[in-house]
């Protein structure tokens, strides 16, 4: 059965004509989100940043080069006590054609406790531009012996997300003081 004015499938060549239109709005649409898109949604991995357990990390520092220096203001200690801000060393892969560079850092605990850990991980970008890392992490503490090695390392994971701000050091301000506790007396 075949219509006066289709193609053969029963389709009339007014609603041929915007079926094609139609796909081809589609493919401009498509081809116009994949040749801005990559652009739009690179990750700089300098800023503030909170993760899952409200902790915070600033990258002051990113070179041409991709090492990167911050800080980083943990919510979890291992001892309970106050935690101070620390500081974080690392490196990301130069960014690619996507812009999701894979990264690694340490920080170093040594202010109020004798651990510390690397994180490696990966920024994305979704397509609202929403900027999130990706981490796993290794906490080295220092134990006594050879015997308790067994329990020195700990394994985690987590995702920090931008926290939006103005420009400059923050982290500083956002720390609470711990204050001076005294050691009991032996």
């Amino acid at each position: 059965m075949q219509s006066r004015e289709g193609d053969g499938l029963g389709i009339s060549q007014p609603e041929a004509m915007w079926g094609g239109a139609f796909i081809l709005v589609l493919a401009l649409a498509v081809a116009l989100a994949e040749s801005v898109a990559p652009a739009e949604r690179k990750c700089q991995l300098s800023g503030l940043w909170r993760n899952d357990q409200d902790s915070l990390m600033e990258i002051l520092v990113l070179r041409d080069n991709g090492d990167f220096q911050g800080q980083y203001l943990t919510r979890v200690t291992l001892s309970g006590g106050c935690a101070q801000i620390s500081p974080l060393r690392g490196t990301q892969q130069q960014i690619g054609e996507e812009g999701w560079p894979t990264f690694a850092f340490t920080v170093r605990w040594d202010k109020f406790s004798n651990a510390s850990t690397a994180f490696v991980g990966q920024c994305f970008v979704d397509a609202g531009g929403k900027e999130t890392l990706s981490t796993m992490w290794l906490l080295r503490e220092a134990v006594g012996s050879l015997e308790e090695d067994w329990k020195a390392t700990r394994v985690g994971r987590n995702v920090f997300t931008r926290k939006r701000t103005t420009k400059g050091k923050i982290l500083s301000n956002l720390s609470p003081p711990c204050e001076a506790v005294s050691s009991p007396a032996p």
